[in-house]
């Protein structure tokens, strides 16, 4: 009986120390990831700022203009929601966040009686939002580990596209904000119309003098309008991709530890079976002993 239970933990700690393998190894490989999905924010980061001026000076020109692209809907009917989660799971709790604040969000807008339509990017948020009977209208996988601009702009043309026809008042997003390597939150932003820019471009001092715009600062903003979109959505693509990084390398990192207090459990535990069944053994021995020794006398 002993001999079979010290059998069977040694499968199980071979089994377990096979699986802290490839924990350990996704680890490693999440941990090389994150400093690349960094360096990516922080190259798109002044291309961002850079637009974000432009919209703020080219709204200053004519307010009246500008209210038309720029700030909150008064009324709001129809609303597109953009969800950005991962392709992939082992994650931690980086895509249930988002996925629950998106349905969150859905369901909100539909008590409140606004007609809303979903795009999902993201090969888990088409199974979650399927599974509890939200449909997407447009959905995008495979790039968000290492989203490409082109990617952020095919993304951005399905989710402008209701707003630009008439068909949506407002388009939301929702997504994974990368603040640093141990903060990230989820949120949901406004990305048409046009949010009034805020951070360092909002404190950016206007240029002095007289600025003339050519075009006029409608056609202007209609125009600045969709590379504003997807550099939004672009960042939110990259903030995701690092985000998702940061989140599977800690998850892998708790798991490898899981791993290892595991091994350790399991080895007491067989070291204890083996040590009684050798101290079975001297006692059978001992026994046979004592009982050749009383026969002979």
């Amino acid at each position: 009986m002993a001999g079979g239970q010290e059998r069977e933990l040694r499968r199980r700690i071979k089994s377990v120390q096979s699986t802290r393998k490839i924990t350990k190894a996704m680890e490693l490989i999440a941990a090389s990831q994150i400093s690349r999905a960094q360096s990516r924010i922080a190259a798109n980061r002044p291309y961002r700022e850079g637009m974000a001026r432009i919209i703020l000076e080219a709204a200053a020109g004519d307010r009246a203009a500008a209210e038309k692209l720029l700030g909150v809907p008064e009324s709001i009917s129809r609303v597109v929601v953009l969800v950005i989660v991962g392709d992939r799971g082992l994650s931690g709790a980086y895509n249930s966040s988002v996925l629950r604040a998106a349905e969150r969000l859905v369901s909100k807008l539909k008590r409140e009686g606004t007609d809303v339509t979903v795009v999902a990017v993201g090969k888990k948020a088409l199974s979650y939002l399927r599974f509890r009977g939200i449909v997407a209208a447009h959905s995008f996988q495979g790039f968000s580990d290492k989203p490409t601009f082109a990617d952020a702009r095919d993304v951005a043309a399905a989710t402008a596209a209701p707003f630009v026809q008439g068909a949506a008042d407002q388009v939301l997003m929702v997504s994974m904000r990368f603040l640093s390597s141990a903060t990230q939150a989820v949120e949901t932003r406004q990305l048409l119309p046009l949010p009034e820019p805020e951070g360092a471009a909002a404190e950016a001092t206007p240029t002095d003098g007289y600025t003339e715009f050519e075009p006029d600062v409608e056609k202007l903003l209609a125009e600045l309008a969709p590379a504003a979109l997807e550099s939004e959505v672009f960042t939110a693509l990259l903030e995701g991709s690092a985000s998702f990084h940061t989140s599977q390398q800690r998850a892998m990192a708790a798991a490898t530890e899981n791993a290892d207090e595991l091994v350790r459990s399991l080895t007491r535990v067989m070291n204890r079976a083996r040590q009684d069944s050798i101290t079975t053994e001297i006692m059978e021995i001992v026994g046979g002993a004592e009982a050749l020794r009383q026969e002979k006398e």
